[in-house]
Parts: C-alpha cells; structure tokens; sequence
C-alpha cells in the first residue's frame, strides 16, 4: 500500500501554520509540523489543531541545526512549507540579533538540512513584501483619504529592485535570497512567496504586527488601537484561505516553478487602509472603536499593494475571499472565542 505524502510545516502552530497543516491532513497529507511554541497563541492552536485533524508535532527550534536536521533526516519530507519566523518589524528593531537567527540563521539551517538529507523535497519559503523595501523612488498620491501609486495600477510586480529596509527586511530579504540560489546552486526545488498581509481566524495578532486581525480583535474586544502614522496607508490584504490554495497550486507545479519568487496578496481588488478597516470595524462592533495616533515606524510603507498576474498565469491562482466577508468572519470568530484572549487581559 501507497503511503501518503509527507509534508513538514515549520512554525506549524501558528496562524498560517494550523490553518496550512489542516488543509493538508484533510486532502490526505501525512502531516508533521514543528514548532518551538515560544509565540502567544501556539499552545491553542496546536490543541484544536490535534483536535481536528490527525498531525505529528515535533517540538524544535531551527536555530538549532543538528536538531533540525536531525527531524528533516528523520521524517523525509516529500515537500516542505517554511512559515516558522519572527513577524514583526518593531521586534527586529528591538532585537535585532534574535530577528537575524529566527529568520536568516533559521531558514539557511533549513535549507542545509534539506541539502545534506532529504535533496529531493520542494521548499516553499514563506517571505514578505518588505523585501522591497519603502520604494522611496516611487510616485505616490493621496486619493480619496488613501495612499495609491500613481503610475503602478496593477502594484509591484516581482521584478520590482529588491530593498530591505528594517532588520526584518534584512533577515527576511535574507531568507528569500537564500531560497532562490539554493536552486540555482544546489538544484533544490524551492519558491518563495512574496506575502502581503495574510489574515483569518486564528490569528492571535497584537500591536506590533498583523494588523487586520489586531485591529479586529482589539475593536471587539474594546481595546484601545495605536494607529501608527496618519492611517491612510493601504495594503493589498489577503485571507488565509487564499494563502493556503496559492500553497497547493505551487506543489502540483513545483517543476515549473522552482527557483522563482511570487507575489502573494490581495492584489488591486483587495485593498484597505488602515482608517478604512477602522470605520468598518466601527459599524460592526458591538462597542465603540477607540485609536490614536503615533508616530511612523521604521520602513513603513505609505502603500504597498502586489502584482499578482505573475501567481495567476503560472500556477492559475486569484483571491476568492473578499476582503469585507473574511474580516466578518473573523470579528464572529473573536466573540465566539472571547476566552482565548485573556493575554490581552494582563
């Protein structure tokens, strides 16, 4: 009897994590996820996670190599989706040194790993759009009480100059480089996609970072919002349902696509700013939405939006969840599980 194809999920226990390993423990992936559980939120996700679906956990850090290549070594995964990061540009900032080994250390150990034990597997590499930095070169206007480009209509499309701005571009751009010439170099099948502002329930968001799910938490929970800058900076906002397909896709098409970076996002159909999410929050919450605001932060973008036409001609892959039906489904969710949420109480 045929074995069911291993797939191994790093950072398999947060938002993308659960909601990516359930997906393919139920189209019939034997799935193992790994995680060091150092993240709010972890713990719970992975005990619905285990509830839900059949999935081997695996507890590892990949700053730890010999650890990490040991598990790959062991499990010999048929395809691999790296997801384990650090998230947030105001963290890096912070601690730049931790920011480095999470995300630059860890996705090199990965990648070696998958180099010296298991050279046949397909690495999907879970990147950002602050790869290409503040795109200071760009014109950008103000319409209608949003920031857009003037010129790029249809956003940034991948071959857009790379500019890390932050250490969490750095570690990240890092990353994403690193991933594309372990193909060229190695002949490793790998991608990596270039995501932009992925939500959904599950999301255990907070100030510094995932912005559509804290921004919803907070609003129904009746916490105070920090607006960093003026609020009109928009992003291309992406469900996670959405995110998830763009992964199946690229596995049926590994071949085809190997050694090549995706813009992953909402695109220019899917598009918010941040006073625009604040507003509709306001008209579905239960309670009044309270926010001031502060100052920029480090390597802000006034608007980022991608090109995703590259993603739709190579792996036939668009957006489905509009963006008022997924931040819906994610505010019924927040008060469906208001207990899970009790950090936020502290």
């Amino acid at each position: 009897m045929r074995r069911s194809k291993r797939i191994l999920v790093t950072g398999g226990a947060g938002f993308i994590g659960v909601h990516t390993a359930h997906h393919f423990a139920k189209t019939g992936w034997n799935v193992h996820i790994v995680d060091n559980l150092s993240r709010e939120g972890t713990k719970c996700n992975l005990e619905w996670l285990q509830k839900e679906v059949d999935t081997q956990f695996h507890l590892c850090d990949l700053r730890n190599y010999e650890q990490l290549r040991a598990t790959v070594e062991r499990l010999q995964p048929e395809v691999v989706i790296h997801l384990a990061a650090q998230v947030a540009v105001t963290t890096s900032v912070q601690n730049p040194r931790e920011d480095f080994e999470i995300n630059a250390l860890g996705t090199f150990n990965l990648l070696e790993s998958i180099r010296n034990e298991c050279p046949d597997a397909f690495l999907i590499n879970a990147s950002t759009n602050k790869v290409y930095g503040k795109m200071e070169s760009l014109n950008i206007t103000e319409r209608n009480g949003r920031y857009e480009y003037a010129d790029l209509l249809d956003g940034i499309p991948e071959e857009f100059p790379l500019d890390f701005h932050s250490p969490y571009g750095c570690s990240k751009g890092a990353a994403d480089q690193y991933t594309l010439d372990y193909a060229r170099i190695y002949g490793i099948r790998t991608t990596t996609f270039r995501q932009s502002c992925i939500y959904g329930t599950r999301q255990f968001g907070i100030e510094d970072q995932g912005w559509v799910a804290w921004f919803s938490i907070a609003a129904t929970l009746g916490k105070h919002i920090s607006v960093f800058g003026d609020g009109k900076q928009t992003r291309d906002v992406l469900h996670v349902s959405d995110l998830v397909a763009a992964y199946s896709l690229a596995i049926e098409n590994q071949s085809s696509i190997s050694g090549q970076a995706f813009n992953i996002g909402g695109g220019r159909q899917n598009t918010l700013s941040l006073l625009e999410l604040l507003e509709y929050l306001r008209r579905q919450s239960r309670t009044p939405v309270e926010y001031s605001f502060h100052d920029w932060r480090p390597g802000d973008q006034l608007t980022f939006v991608c090109n995703t036409q590259k993603a739709r001609k190579l792996l036939n892959w668009e957006p489905k969840m509009a963006v008022e039906d997924g931040v819906t489904e994610l505010i019924r969710w927040t008060n469906e599980n208001e207990n899970l949420f009790d950090f936020l109480k502290k």
